[in-house]
């Protein structure tokens, strides 16, 4: 920027192929939540809230979603999506251990919690997550009606006619 030159160097040139939206994909460090239950930094409070539920499987990660979809269709529920976390990540160059989101649900079930409370609709459909540990233990992560309640105010009556979800999806993880 010489003299008479008003503009200020952009650092970054959103133009650039090369430069958005990074330069480098960081590295993979290891570094992790760790498994459910496992303590924050300094051994202090737990790495996950109350409000989510995680339970450990006893297959791959691929059987464990394959499991989670038979049962959410034989319960006539609808899943709307299917995200490979892990798939998408390797398409970018990146490495990441199995990690698949379902989103599902019945809109049935869902309409009544999101009339009550509209904010709910960012929380729902439900999502199953099925992931695997860095000792290879496969999971199943989900959000409890708790999670709804508190987060939305939602009526604790309303909230728990999601928790037969969770029973469902934890019957199928080790079916």
């Amino acid at each position: 920027m010489g003299d008479g030159d008003t503009t200020e160097k952009d650092p970054i040139d959103e133009t650039n192929d090369e430069s958005f939206p990074a330069s480098d994909a960081p590295e993979w460090t290891g570094t992790h939540a760790g498994p459910p239950g496992a303590r924050g930094p300094g051994g202090g409070e737990p790495a996950h809230h109350a409000t989510l539920r995680s339970v450990r499987g006893t297959t791959s990660v691929a059987e464990a979603v394959a499991r989670l979809e038979r049962a959410l269709a034989a319960a006539g529920m609808k899943i709307f999506a299917r995200i490979d976390h892990a798939a998408e990540a390797h398409a970018v160059g990146l490495a990441m251990r199995p990690t698949v989101l379902l989103v599902f649900g019945s809109p049935k079930g869902g309409t009544p919690l999101m009339v009550a409370r509209p904010t709910v609709a960012i929380d729902l459909p439900l999502k199953a997550l099925v992931w695997e540990d860095d000792a290879g233990a496969t999971w199943l992560t989900y959000n409890t009606p708790a999670w709804l309640e508190e987060r939305h105010g939602l009526d604790r009556s309303l909230a728990c006619t999601l928790a037969p979800a969770g029973g469902l999806l934890e019957r199928a993880l080790n079916a």
